[in-house]
């Protein structure tokens, strides 16, 4: 089981814990994760919204596979292209973490990815059991 650090009223406006603890368990490191399609295979190239969607939904599938779901997600580190994408980005996260355990989490901002059309990336790792 994971312990959230109490965080600032700051940090939890912003979707963040300060530090995640954990003991034993699986450790899943996972590779960055981008999408310019949805999960039905339309264009969602310059859609930041359905990205991010996307890629927490692709995210939650492999964690899965793995034996858990998002909320075993300790620590992500994201990039976007736009620095004014940063507020909606913390709006959407909030969506997936309800109970407000939110993972351990950087936002960097990146000049470009791998292939045009792509407006974020997530990588993380995650703590399953223990």
């Amino acid at each position: 089981m994971a312990e959230y650090l109490e965080k600032t009223e700051f940090q939890s406006s912003r979707a963040f814990s300060p530090a995640v603890i954990t003991q034993g368990g699986k450790t899943v490191w996972l590779a960055g994760q981008t999408a310019t399609r949805d999960e039905a295979g339309n264009d969602i190239s310059e859609n930041f919204e359905a990205q991010t969607r996307t890629v927490f939904s692709l995210i939650d599938k492999t964690l899965r596979r793995s034996g858990g779901t998002l909320v075993n997600l300790v620590t992500m580190t994201v990039f976007i292209n736009d620095p004014r994408h940063g507020d909606r980005f913390v709006e959407l996260r909030k969506g997936f973490f309800p109970d407000g355990n939110f993972p351990a989490s950087a936002l960097i901002t990146v000049s470009h990815f791998a292939r045009p059309g792509m407006l974020v990336e997530i990588q993380g790792v995650a703590v399953i059991g223990g």
